[in-house]
């Protein structure tokens, strides 16, 4: 009832990996392009791989170091200051007098 896929269908190299044939095709380009200086550019290129290696795994370190650490340095919360039984806001105070008719009359 079901198939079993038995063998892989050929991707063209755009799509996958490039294959045996397309990195000799590359390699022939290069050694054309390149000629004596093939090996010099190799080498610039490896370095310049290794050098953006290290840079990541210095960021990725940083990061986990950050993220993962155990005693992190926090700044010290302030302390509240002690509460006083002072009142800072003004009591109410009853009026003496009854009000006048220009305060009657601002009122309305």
């Amino acid at each position: 009832m079901f198939q079993t896929i038995t063998h892989m269908t050929a991707v063209p190299a755009i799509f996958g990996m490039p294959g045996g044939y397309e990195m000799i095709i590359v390699g022939i380009i290069a050694l054309l392009l390149f000629g004596k200086r093939l090996p010099e550019v190799a080498r610039s290129l490896g370095k310049g791989i290794v050098e953006f290696k290290k840079g990541v795994s210095g960021i990725e370190d940083e990061v986990n170091q950050s993220t993962y650490s155990d005693s992190q340095t926090e700044t010290p919360r302030p302390t509240p200051e002690e509460r006083s039984d002072e009142f800072t806001a003004p009591k109410f105070e009853i009026p003496s007098s009854e009000p006048t008719d220009e305060q009657k009359s601002e009122k309305t």
